[in-house]
């Protein structure tokens, strides 16, 4: 369930990103314009209407000047064509030694043979008892 929230997060995030809520309300606005036109004329006549870009809707014109709007404002002070300087530290390397043998958790299986000692080896085959 975690994995599944936290996939559809991630979707909505890219989603939001990438500006595609303007083309899914873009899509919305047609599908308003074509069931409206389409009650009161034919269906072709009405796609016709809906896709005719010299009628947009008032939802068609909001989209587009919000995609205007945020294609205008991706890039802050017009400064896109400076370097950006990452600044890298990198760690040392820790080592840590352990004193014995210690269980990382109580869930982990201890070995039973560890303490045991080696089985005992049976006669040989060949050797019958009298």
């Amino acid at each position: 369930m975690r994995h599944r929230f936290q996939l559809c997060c991630v979707l909505v995030a890219w989603f939001a990103a990438t500006g595609s809520q303007w083309d899914c309300m873009q899509v919305f606005a047609w599908a308003r314009m074509l069931t409206t036109y389409a009650q009161t004329m034919p269906i072709a006549t009405a796609a016709e209407l809906t896709f005719d870009a010299d009628k947009p809707c008032p939802l068609c014109n909001a989209v587009k000047s919000a995609k205007q709007q945020q294609e205008n404002a991706g890039v802050p002070d017009g400064k896109a064509d400076q370097k950006v300087l990452l600044i890298f530290q990198p760690v040392s390397t820790v080592f840590c030694l352990a004193e014995g043998t210690t269980r990382w958790s109580s869930n982990e299986s201890v070995i039973l043979s560890a303490d045991r000692s080696a089985p005992p080896t049976p006669p040989p085959r060949g050797v019958t008892a009298a």
